[in-house]
């Protein structure tokens, strides 16, 4: 069950392996120019959220997204290796297809960690995160963002864009589901 508190999600900036469309999975991929630049225009949004502590994967995009963003943010950085992104086998370096859709739904892909113990690991990780002082700014991955999607009941169809910051409420009495508002630059 996802912890009940606020929280900021953003993915990592952009790769020349996202442009190209290829799963990097574990693979430990840095940042483009453009990648940066989407941390930088991230960060100024987020600066106004009064974020106390980011948490990140601990794989290079992740934490180059992290990095660039607390440079406006000044708060503690914590690396929680949950928050690493899927080991997707044989799928890594790919272009998602046919073999992403059959790990997605169960099914076995050489090499790759099951999906069902992914998302639970990847949910741990969240857990973890909003232990720390909050609010709380997850700096994470796409697959890792399935996790939150699942546990929070959110549309599975929503895609979310590298460095797009999204506000996560949990469910109140006058609303009982979670929301998730993307957070505009100003």
């Amino acid at each position: 069950m996802l912890e009940t508190r606020a929280f900021y999600y953003l993915r990592h900036g952009e790769t020349d392996w996202n442009r190209s469309g290829c799963s990097q999975g574990r693979s430990d991929i840095s940042l483009n120019e453009t990648g940066r630049a989407q941390a930088r225009t991230a960060a100024e949004p987020l600066a106004s959220c009064g974020i106390a502590t980011i948490c990140c994967s601990p794989l290079r995009r992740a934490r180059e997204t992290a990095e660039i963003v607390n440079r406006r943010l000044g708060v503690s950085i914590v690396k929680i290796d949950d928050l690493i992104e899927c080991n997707w086998g044989v799928g890594e370096g790919q272009v998602q297809g046919a073999w992403y859709h059959t790990w997605r739904d169960g099914g076995y892909l050489e090499g790759a960690e099951p999906y069902a113990d992914f998302i639970e690991r990847a949910l741990g990780g969240i857990n973890e995160a909003l232990q720390h002082p909050g609010p709380v700014l997850i700096v994470g991955h796409g697959g890792v963002y399935r996790a939150i999607k699942t546990h929070a009941r959110l549309d599975m169809g929503f895609s979310l864009a590298n460095s797009v910051p999204v506000r996560h409420d949990p469910p109140r009495t006058d609303s009982p589901r979670w929301t998730a508002t993307e957070i505009e630059p100003c």
